[in-house]
């Protein structure tokens, strides 16, 4: 006999890059099962999904612009799109200044792809006068919008500004931005971006998605260097079978995401998702520098996806007291991580709001009595 099941609350809220906090409705769409061969789910829920991601993409030239969700995590995705993307003669240029910028450059390596690794450190932006003297030898170039690692913006436009003057590929790994800030990608000139249910979009975890050009995926048969992760067979069978994926679907979490994406346009889409982001990062740091931290970026560099904060030098801190302290009060934070430096990081993406932030520093400043 069946009965209603009540979705539960969270314990804490997860002040993290991703997996999220998420509302209790997304959670609440995963409670019905799906076939991954009906229509109802294919062509009522994928289909759907792929044109809308599209439109998020790009206002101005959503015709020359596809969309293919990847099972796995975000991970899964920009290694299809690389793996894809690069043809067996092509040289890719990694733009890197963290820990993400550097896990390209290693997928890049595992795939035995002729590569160059421009690496910034992780406290600085690329470096556009290398990029220039650089880019004319390389067929691709890639690049992490928004480095989780301190919660570095990187100068997107300028950089596509360049990669294009040059008639190069560019793709963008937005993993931590796309859906929370505002861009197009046919104005830009982006050719390839990636990302994943679980961060702007607010959906949970399973499945990432690539918006790239048709015209460029299209020359890309045979390139992959997996099966699994061949980007262009996945589209094809997307393209073909009006949204069945390939392989098994992460049915549930396919229907949170179409879930999600009901509430961000509720919410007033990316711009206000992005306003809220934006407020949230303001009243952290504000409250934060008002209790004595210091952030690791200047704030010029800082988006409102994440944040670093330097470690308090106080003999009594640990990071480990810190967390536990924070979440007994129901906040879960990061550690950080910038080589060689002390410090911690908390995000102001996902269900998470103004008061939530008040709320936090109220909390920290209970949590440092040392």
């Amino acid at each position: 006999m069946s009965q209603e099941i009540a979705v539960p609350e969270n314990p804490y809220l997860l002040l993290t890059p991703g997996p999220l906090s998420t509302s209790p409705t997304v959670r609440a769409a995963m409670l019905r099962d799906w076939c991954t061969w009906d229509d109802d789910y294919n062509l009522g829920v994928v289909s759907p999904i792929r044109e809308q991601l599209v439109e998020l993409a790009t206002s101005t030239a959503p015709s020359e612009y596809t969309a293919i969700l990847m099972q796995g995590s975000g991970t899964f995705s920009v290694e299809a799109m690389i793996g894809t993307a690069v043809p067996p003669r092509g040289r890719l240029l990694v733009l890197a200044n963290g820990a993400y910028g550097n896990r390209l450059a290693k997928i890049a390596s595992y795939l035995g792809l002729d590569m160059t690794l421009h690496d910034s450190g992780e406290l600085a932006r690329p470096d556009l006068a290398r990029l220039e003297a650089e880019i004319q030898d390389h067929s691709h170039v890639v690049v992490v919008h928004g480095e989780t690692t301190t919660g570095m913006m990187n100068p997107i436009a300028e950089i596509a500004s360049i990669v294009k003057g040059a008639g190069k590929c560019l793709m963008v790994d937005a993993m931590s931005t796309f859906g929370g800030v505002p861009l197009d990608v046919a104005e830009l000139g982006i050719d390839y971006i990636v990302s994943s249910a679980n961060k702007c979009i607010q959906g949970v975890p399973g499945f990432g998605f690539v918006i790239c050009r048709r015209d460029l995926l299209e020359q890309c048969e045979g390139n992959a260097r997996s099966l699994s992760l061949d980007l262009f067979g996945q589209w094809r069978g997307m393209e073909g079978g009006e949204g069945k994926w390939r392989f098994t679907s992460p049915t549930h979490t396919v229907r949170a995401f179409a879930q999600a994406m009901q509430e961000l346009t509720e919410e007033g889409g990316v711009g206000a998702r992005y306003a809220r982001y934006c407020e949230n990062h303001q009243i952290l740091v504000e409250g934060m520098a008002g209790l004595g931290f210091e952030c690791v970026l200047p704030r010029e560099w800082q988006g409102p996806i994440i944040t670093g904060f330097l470690s308090p030098e106080s003999p009594r801190y640990s990071f480990k007291a810190f967390y536990d302290a924070l979440k007994a009060h129901g906040f879960v934070i990061y550690p950080g991580k910038v080589t060689g430096i002390e410090s911690f990081r908390i995000g102001t993406i996902g269900h998470v709001f103004p008061d939530d932030f008040r709320r936090l520093i109220s909390a920290v400043e209970e949590c440092v009595a040392w």
